[in-house]
Order: structure tokens, then sequence, then C-alpha cells
């Protein structure tokens, strides 16, 4: 399983997840805020099987999108969200 999920895309995921959890938890919205945990978990996994189903990738050439020449990670540049 290899990363397919990119910096600014992660970043997203895990928000909304988070958010949408938080919700369902607090009951300020419906028992469909849980469906908060796809987004969540595919964003910390850093790797989402539907984009493999559809030969998506949404790391930038190998380096993190956001600009920094460092992978997703934080480690040297070479590969995506390593």
């Amino acid at each position: 399983m290899s990363c397919n999920v990119g910096c600014r895309e992660r970043s997203i995921r895990i928000v909304v997840g988070t958010v949408l959890v938080t919700l369902a938890i607090t009951h300020n919205i419906g028992i469909w805020g849980w469906l908060g945990l796809v987004p969540l978990g595919t964003g910390l996994m850093r790797y989402c099987p539907l984009y493999s189903i559809i030969k998506k990738n949404g790391c930038c050439g190998g380096q993190c999108e956001c600009g920094s020449g460092k992978s997703c990670g934080g480690e040297s540049p070479g590969g995506c969200c390593k």
C-alpha cells in the first residue's frame, strides 16, 4: 500500500473528518456525521483505496505540494508521503 494522497488534500481530509466526527459525538448532526471517519482515516493513512481503483495519485511529482521541498512526512525529497 503506497501513498496516493498529497499534502494539501491530506490536511483537508483530516480537518473535515475531525469536524464531522466531533459534530457527531456532540449530537449536533445526525448519525451520518460518523462518515467523517472515512476522510479522517484516509488522511491519516495517506492512502485512498478509491484512488487506487481509478488510478489517481494526489502526490505531486514526488515532492510535497506545500512547496517545502520535502516529502509529506518531513523527510528529504524523493518520495511522496514517506
